[in-house]
């Protein structure tokens, strides 16, 4: 077979050795930790979720819902970066369009910068958008072929009214230099670029507005392993570049370890797990996460040691009809009565590290027993009120 390349062939190809390229490994999980961000959340989310309808008949009734996302609750500092993990169909992708409101909640709140949004009209949320930005999960769809990558990257500047000072083409070239791609590229099409190279151009298009919020919807699951490690080198340069912050949605959890300070983890819907990166991995709490965290693969066979893979019985439980009280509990080696009586909250266990299981691992405390004890504490400290009535 003949490996000829053309001669406009050639430098589409080398411009994949942008900012954030490396050698043809996955990205390294041993990465230097940021410091903690202080101060007040840019996004939060409370009690969200999101209920798909289904009709039928001929008056199209609704006759059940499918629960996509069923009262997920989080805030992202600025600056941070929190990863969302899980299984496809958890709800994931739902989430993250919710949060940028390409979708309407069914219930719950976001809260943008301290503004509620969750109601806000599609009139006065057009000028937030340049705040609000979105990494599409597939480069081949997320471009429109018959427009160039001028054309595609310079969208954001006509659609929002705004004039770049030296010209919308040269500040389309500038952000096709900063993502790793050559300037000339601005009069080529979608289809003369590589599957990376196509994903940094809708990385470039996020950028340009300068947002403050971007939600990365598995921004490199559709990519080969090398090219992966180029584009999430490429976001982390980026961040600290430009001060940005990150929702990453991903189903692998090796991306998001390397990419992520917190991690979220999703099951049929619900956050069943929530903690810092290092802690989450060394410490799981619940059996969910612990399942996972055991098909991650190690190549090195001399860093397995002892491990188990723990291989989960059964399927996903539909949406549709969940699993009453724990949704976890049907899959579960530890499931007693109470997992299928009481619906675990999702409570902090120990600093920073918050889980919804009646047998957590990795812990002495359950979520059973904090919520015991939140609830005997206001009726300890209403005593002393009580017996010094008398005396006043």
């Amino acid at each position: 077979m003949s490996t000829e390349k053309t001669a406009a062939d050639t430098p589409v190809e080398t411009a994949e050795q942008g900012p954030g390229a490396a050698s043809g490994t996955a990205p390294s999980l041993a990465k230097e930790a940021r410091p903690a961000r202080d101060g007040e959340p840019l996004l939060e989310v409370d009690n969200l979720g999101k209920h798909f309808p289904v009709t039928a008949g001929l008056l199209r009734r609704q006759v059940a819902a499918v629960k996509a996302v069923d009262g997920v609750s989080f805030s992202v500092r600025k600056g941070e970066t929190l990863g969302l993990v899980g299984e496809s169909g958890c709800g994931k992708s739902t989430t993250g369009r919710m949060i940028m409101r390409l979708l309407d909640p069914s219930f719950g709140k976001i809260t943008f910068e301290g503004e509620d949004i969750t109601k806000m009209s599609q009139g006065r949320l057009r000028p937030l958008r340049r705040d609000l930005q979105m990494i599409f999960q597939d480069p081949y769809s997320s471009l429109n072929p018959r427009k160039t990558v001028g054309a595609i990257v310079g969208a954001p500047f006509r659609l929002q009214n705004i004039e770049a000072k030296q010209g919308v083409k040269k500040a389309v070239q500038e952000i096709l230099e900063l993502v790793g791609l050559n300037p000339e590229h601005y009069n080529r099409y979608p289809h003369e670029f590589s599957g990376g190279q196509r994903q940094r151009i809708g990385i470039a298009r996020t950028l340009a507005l300068k947002p403050k919020l971007i939600v990365a919807d598995e921004p490199v699951s559709a990519l080969d392993v090398s090219v992966q490690a180029q584009v999430v080198n490429l976001l982390e340069d980026l961040q600290d570049e430009l001060d940005l912050t990150y929702v990453v949605i991903a189903h692998d959890l090796s991306v998001v370890r390397h990419i992520s300070d917190r991690v979220a983890v999703m099951y049929l819907g619900k956050i069943v797990e929530l903690a810092d990166r290092a802690d989450l991995y060394e410490r799981p709490m619940h059996p969910y996460t612990n399942a996972l965290l055991s098909a991650v693969p190690i190549p090195d066979p001399s860093e397995r040691g002892d491990r188990q893979r723990i291989r989960l019985q059964g399927d996903v439980p539909s949406p549709l009809d969940p699993p009453p009280a724990c949704r976890f509990h049907t899959r579960c080696w530890k499931a007693q009565d109470i997992c299928k009586q009481v619906e675990p909250p999702l409570v902090e266990l120990s600093p920073g590290h918050q889980a919804a299981c009646h047998f957590p691992e990795n812990t002495t405390v359950s979520a059973t027993d904090e919520v015991a004890r939140a609830a005997v504490a206001p009726a300890a400290g209403a005593a002393p009120a009580e017996e010094s009535a008398p005396e006043a």
